[in-house]
């Protein structure tokens, strides 16, 4: 074949049997959209459950560090003339005492336990961006799959076409018995690659049966298109939205709203409880009185390990606070490479759809007219067909990249594009 042409042979496929309606996948009544994958995965996901789980359980700790002090009952039975004769004891006490904590403590010790929730929260958050990106990115390699099972049934046809052609042609006496087996032989490579084909299928959707709660071998059919709409990039405004939901973001400002209480509680330690308890105390013999105590303890003893928890506190905001400036830096970085990334899958769905498809579909007509015309051997056709079969994955391959590189853009910003379709 001649040197200029296969660049453009290997660079695409032909047209032929091929549009972006040919790359939607099974469009049966009990097909799975995408986004019925993700509500699947995110009801029967275990790693999800358990998140759902720790937040629950974190809410819970708020309402316990809400508590009060429980109450207690006090009984003292002095000068018993016999063990335990409490009825001839000479004096006795029967009161409650109450522990009232200083003013604040309480609230704000449910304000520390109400920030860690929100950070389990924001961790339950991040868990389902990933949980959704490993399902896009098993959903769409499901696609992929079919697509290049599709072409490797079309290469086994054209692989098929060729023997039949290789055989009249050596009938006529035009070519050598070679070219027949070789024919043959390059059938036998396309049946082989056809069963590939559907083991990669097998294989992806094992992968997605995995994420959405299933064993690996159940019967599963989705229903999609690996051709995604376009979706406006900016790349500022993008990185704004991220900083604002990205859940670690939200972590991060529990983290430090959290230090911050930790510190007044630090602080307030300082501060006493009082201790208040009311008794009826009996004499024999004498009038029955009441007594009524107050008490607190004066912490002129404890300082200092208050002192160091107040440290540790105002370390923990200091690091926080440039934890918080390396995270927004490192969002916006991500959110950067991820824009980049998108607009360069999306130039190259753009290159082959309005240049190099077509070409590839022109060189291939030329070879395989050329080829019935006795003008060129089986060598050059068998090479254009792979050149086509390659041409044709590549360009699959493309569109998967373009759709895993909007699923990864969405997972850096903390939710969906505005006019991507999940449906």
């Amino acid at each position: 074949m001649v040197t200029w042409m296969r660049p453009c042979v290997a660079a695409a496929a032909a047209f032929l049997m091929f549009s972006p309606s040919g790359l939607k996948a099974d469009d049966g009544p009990s097909a799975l959209t995408l986004k019925q994958c993700i509500e699947i995965s995110l009801a029967k996901n275990p790693l999800w459950l358990s998140a759902e789980e720790d937040y629950r359980a974190s809410l819970a700790r708020v309402r316990q560090a809400k508590e009060f002090p429980q109450p207690s009952v006090e009984y003292d039975s002095d000068l018993q003339p016999s063990l335990l004769n409490f009825r001839q004891s000479g004096e006795s006490y029967l009161g409650v005492s109450q522990t009232v904590e200083f003013p604040g403590r309480r609230a704000l010790r449910g304000k520390i336990a109400a920030f860690e929730s929100r950070e389990y929260s924001a961790d339950r958050d991040l868990l389902g961006l990933e949980i959704v990106f490993q399902v896009k990115a098993a959903f769409y390699s499901v696609l992929l799959a079919g697509e290049k099972r599709k072409y490797a049934a079309q290469d086994f046809d054209l692989a098929r076409d060729f023997l039949e052609k290789a055989e009249a042609k050596y009938e006529a006496g035009d070519i050598a018995k070679l070219e027949v087996v070789r024919a043959g032989v390059e059938r036998s490579k396309a049946a082989t690659a056809v069963k590939l084909a559907e083991n990669d299928i097998l294989l992806a959707k094992a992968r997605l049966n995995y994420l959405l709660g299933r064993t690996k071998l159940d019967p599963l059919e989705i229903r999609g298109d690996l051709v995604r709409a376009s979706v406006a990039i900016d790349r500022e405004a993008l990185i704004e939205r991220a900083v604002r939901a990205r859940p670690e973001i939200a972590r991060a400002k529990a983290g430090l709203d959290k230090e911050e209480r930790r510190k007044t509680e630090a602080v307030l330690s300082y501060l006493p409880d009082f201790d208040l308890s009311l008794s009826r105390h009996r004499i024999d013999g004498e009038m029955t009185t009441w007594d009524f105590t107050l008490s607190f303890p004066i912490p002129l003893l404890f300082w200092q390990p208050a002192r160091g928890r107040i440290a540790e506190t105002r370390a923990n905001i200091r690091s926080l606070e440039r934890q918080s400036e390396d995270l927004a830096n490192r969002i916006s970085l991500e959110v950067g490479e991820a824009c980049f990334n998108a607009r360069t899958a999306a130039d190259q769905i753009v290159l082959f759809e309005k240049e190099i498809l077509a070409q590839a579909a022109d060189v291939y007509d030329l070879i395989l007219f050329s080829f019935q015309e006795g003008e060129i051997g089986g060598i050059e056709l068998i090479d254009a067909r792979r050149s086509l079969l390659e041409a044709r994955k590549a360009y699959a391959d493309a569109l998967y990249n373009h759709s895993l590189t909007i699923a990864a853009l969405e997972k850096s910003v903390g939710g969906s594009l505005e006019g991507d379709d999940d449906d």
